[in-house]
């Protein structure tokens, strides 16, 4: 197995930042500040289930799904009906999951992602349902991969990681933690998760912001699962600096917060990696101008993390996390609604696709915390049930729609 040393060496650090920044066209000037996090921001003891969802969110939507009730029934009834609820499923593991950019080569990046999701749905279908052999599918998958994987290699290997790392650990704590059956290779599992994902993982990226999103995602999620607090607490300080760098807000002054290892030390440099964009205003992403899918990713990798550190004790949405998530919900959900595109914004054009980003973040901020939102909870409700985005995002009406928990 090939191992990933947790530290970059100074010259691998530098290649990156040099492959990733667009090149100066004109004399520095100072870059905009960055949040700091709290010194610690890992709890004293890991609440589980815990990543994503809680048991009390699990307990609220399997009431509604017996019930009948609805949204919940239909996004359960659209969960058993897909491919990734199929019991028949024969997992794909492969001892070194190759991908490149776009996925290509594509050797097992499918597979693993939809095993991941698999395991997932099948956790959740065994919660609500109590079914164990929606249990005992989930550890199949599980088991499968953990048996075999020892590696991710080429351009799109650290994003591969980010998003079957993110799922992984949703579907270990369902069943760790509910499942009275047994688990007998769950230690293997959490080996494989410290020794193949978790290194290709915690270092972060500097490649588009989406990217360093959902690998901080996956790190929070193993972190949790593996209940090892420094991991948890360097993925969420990069998480911090990350989705300050991510989503404008006016406050920040006249251009965006960067991460200080891109070097976006000019106003050039950061417009170059904002899409071109050089107009800046609140709820504008650093890819917005690219597209709303990976747009969607981000957004999504937030509220996900904002999801996991509220139940573990520590609640984001009143931050500046909250703020720019709900910020950015709003502008794109505006967009994606159908509102005129003005020339200043990315051109005048945009390439809509959000995806079944929005319940997390709508239902943390509006429900819990009674903000307004009127363009995201339009969205929302027109999207619903939310289904899956075939990477690392599914069930969100199911597990986060309208659930006071």
């Amino acid at each position: 197995m090939r191992r990933r040393a947790l530290l970059l060496t100074a010259s691998a650090s530098l290649l990156l930042s040099a492959l990733a920044a667009p090149a100066a066209h004109s004399a520095p000037t100072p870059s905009a500040p960055v949040p700091s996090a709290a010194a610690s921001l890992a709890p004293a003891a890991f609440v589980h289930p815990g990543v994503t969802v809680s048991r009390s969110q699990l307990d609220f939507a399997r009431t509604q799904v017996l019930a009948g009730a609805q949204p919940w029934k239909g996004a359960f009834d659209q969960l058993l009906a897909s491919k990734y609820a199929d019991l028949g499923r024969t997992p794909k593991p492969r001892a070194v999951v190759e991908c490149g950019s776009y996925s290509n080569p594509n050797y097992g990046c499918t597979d693993e992602r939809e095993d991941a999701i698999a395991a997932y749905t099948d956790a959740l279908a065994w919660y609500v349902t109590r079914d164990e052999r929606y249990a005992k599918k989930a550890i199949q998958l599980m088991d499968a991969w953990s048996a075999v994987v020892q590696d991710h290699t080429n351009s799109n290997a650290p994003l591969q990681t980010g998003w079957a790392g993110s799922t992984w650990p949703r579907a270990a704590e369902i069943v760790k933690y509910t499942y009275s059956g047994g688990w007998p290779n769950a230690g293997r599992f959490a080996t494989m998760l410290r020794n193949v994902y978790l290194p290709e993982v915690i270092n972060g990226s500097n490649s588009n912001g989406n990217w360093e999103l959902s690998m901080m995602e996956a790190a929070v999620g193993i972190s949790v699962f593996l209940e090892d607090r420094a991991s948890y607490d360097r993925a969420m300080a990069t998480f911090r600096t990350r989705t300050a760098a991510y989503v404008y807000l006016a406050s920040d002054g006249d251009q965006p917060k960067t991460v200080p290892s891109q070097h976006l030390d000019t106003r050039d440099k950061i417009v170059k990696y904002w899409q071109g964009q050089s107009t800046f205003v609140t709820g504008l992403t650093q890819e917005t101008c690219r597209d709303f899918v990976h747009t969607g990713y981000g957004i999504s990798a937030i509220s996900h993390v904002a999801e996991t550190s509220r139940i573990q004790g520590q609640d984001l949405y009143g931050t500046d996390v909250g703020e720019r998530l709900r910020q950015a919900l709003g502008f794109q959900a505006k967009y994606e609604l159908g509102a005129a595109v003005p020339s200043w914004l990315c051109g005048g054009s945009l390439t809509l696709g959000l995806g079944p980003v929005t319940e997390v973040g709508y239902n943390a901020l509006h429900n819990r915390l009674g903000i307004a939102m009127t363009n995201t909870q339009a969205l929302t409700q027109r999207n619903r049930p939310a289904g899956s985005n075939n990477l690392f995002v599914a069930w969100e009406t199911l597990t986060h729609g309208d659930n006071p928990a």
